[in-house]
This record gives C-alpha cells, structure tokens and sequence, in this order.
C-alpha cells in the first residue's frame, strides 16, 4: 500500500488506518536515526508553524519546537495570552487567518471541538498536542518506545492502571485496536472509559486481532509486557485531586504491580509529568524498567515524523 499523508491533520488516531500508523512509526524510526548519527537536515526550510497552547507543556512544546526548528523551520508559540482566539475572535476566525500565514498548526488545549474547527477551517495541516479526550501525538511515542524493546506491537499486552477515562487512557485503545496490541484498562468502575469509544474500538479489534479489556483486577497485569500510568487528576481537574488520590490508591504502580506479570522484562510506561508517591512508586519511574525518559525523548523523532508526513512540500 503506497501512503500519501500530505495535507492530513492528525485529530484523533481514529482517522488513521493501521497502515497510515505504520508509516509514521517507522518513519519516526528513521528520523531518530539519522539525529543520532549526527545528520543536519533542512527539510522545513520556508515552512512555519504555529503552537497554540491553552494548557502548560514542557515535552509537546520542546518536541514540536525543536523538531521544527532544527530542520530549518520557524515555530511560533502562541499562548491564551498572545492571541484573540475565543476572547473577541471565533476560532474559525482565528483559524482562517493562521491558515493563510502558516504551513501548520498545533493545538494543545481543552475542547476537541476546537482543534476540530482549526482543522475545517485553516486549509492547513492541524496536529492534536492534547485535548481533554485524546493525545495522539503521546501515544505514536508510546508504541514505538514499545517497539524498541520488543520489536513489532502486534500481540503485545500492554496495561494502563489509573483513572481510565483521560485523554491518554482512550488514545492508547484506540491505536492499540488499529496495530492489534492488546490492551488492558486497570481502573475503578467509576472510571471506566467512555462506552462509546470501547464499542468503537471493539469493532476495529475485531478486524486487527486486538484484546480489549476494562477491569478492575490488577492481577490482569500478569504476562504485561508494558506498565503504563499517568496522574490522577488531568489539568482542570484540581479541584477533584483530594477524590481521585482516594479513589485511585490501589491501581497505584508500585514494585508489588511490576511483580505481579511474572517477568523481569516488563518494562514501566508514563507520559509525564509524573508525581512520584501518587500515580507511581520513585523505586519504579527511576528503576531499571523504566522507559519513560525514552519515551519522552520519542515525542521528538514521532511528531518530527509526523510534520514531515503532512506538510506539503517537505521531503521524507
């Protein structure tokens, strides 16, 4: 199958095909390698990119930035501070004019309906940095840091222990039903994703050979290849913080968790940040099976592949 991404915005890995996945991914392989080897290239030469950002970020602004801008191309960050969008001008109005005077746009906020109205609107590629129900971007660097340890996803088991319904939570079933890893939610009942997106990601496993499953029994850990947590409470959840830390307790990663898939190569997943005592142990996130410094480092090399992909004009 022969993949042309140019002009796509990534919203939600919903819109990919398996294949379209694939190509990312192993593009992304690519670029780490020709980084790592020391290569200078400039294939954003001329392009420019805007970074709207309604919510903080230290890996997916560092990512996009420096990705961009060291292939030659010029980012410019855009804060609720810096911008109209939403104050005294209509997102599509915003929209319309970034269109016309950038090659992309990145969005990292709350609404999906936003980054949505960018994307109908601009003419442009438009990348989802994170909204309230996905981070797309997250998880292409979650399934490659798991690739790098056991090769192809396909048949792996990877379980994410937590509060089941956030943003990463959901996109992680989503990409695992497309490339057929098996995926586990480890989660309270009152956290349960939404069932409208686990039909949706049934049906597409059905296709892909998938294992999709919520539960709330940590011994379903067992024979994981990966450990994946993120923290309790997603930003603009403060003020249920104190709820969530009781609720949440005991789907905890600790050494007892890690233990409990009977194997010494499982491998420990997070997005960050992190807060070492909650969501996860410091003995896990700074132990050996730790791999979540390389998946920070991997948001780079996958959105880098990613923009390549998409915007007209720039060489793979």
């Amino acid at each position: 199958m022969s993949v042309n991404l140019k002009g796509r915005s990534l919203l939600t890995l919903l819109d990919y095909s398996a294949e379209e996945i694939r190509y990312l991914l192993d593009l992304a392989v690519k670029v780490k390698a020709q980084s790592k080897k020391g290569e200078v290239n400039q294939r954003f030469t001329g392009k420019t990119l805007a970074l709207l950002f309604e919510k903080r970020s230290t890996r997916t602004r560092c990512a996009f930035e420096t990705a961009f801008g060291e292939e030659g191309g010029h980012p410019v960050f855009l804060s609720t501070q810096d911008i109209q969008m939403g104050v005294k001008e209509s997102v599509e109005d915003t929209a319309r004019i970034l269109g016309r005077m950038f090659s992309a746009i990145q969005f990292r906020g709350f609404k999906q309906s936003t980054v949505k109205t960018l994307a109908e609107y601009s003419g442009v590629p438009v990348y989802n940095g994170l909204t309230d129900q996905f981070h797309p971007t997250q998880v292409l660097a979650d399934i490659m840091t798991l690739e790098e340890n056991f090769g192809v996803s396909a048949g792996k088991k990877l379980c994410f222990s937590g509060d089941g319904r956030n943003n990463v939570a959901r996109s992680l079933m989503v990409i695992s039903a497309k490339l057929g890893i098996n995926f586990t939610v480890i989660t309270p009942a009152a956290l349960n994703p939404d069932r409208e997106l686990v039909e949706t990601c049934l049906s597409i496993s059905a296709v892909s050979g998938a294992q999709i499953r919520i539960t709330e029994d940590r011994a379903e850990v067992g024979g994981a290849d990966a450990i994946y947590t993120d923290v309790w409470a997603s930003m603009g959840e403060e003020s249920k913080k104190e709820e969530r830390v009781q609720l949440l307790k005991p789907f905890q990663v600790n050494e007892a968790l890690m233990n409990r898939t009977g194997r010494k190569d499982t491998i420990f997943l997070h997005c960050l940040p992190a807060i070492k005592g909650e969501e996860v142990t410091a003995a896990v996130i700074d132990g050996p099976s730790s791999r979540a410094w390389d998946e920070g480092e991997n948001r780079k090399h996958t959105i880098k592949a990613l923009m390549l992909a998409t915007i007209p004009g720039c060489a793979e």
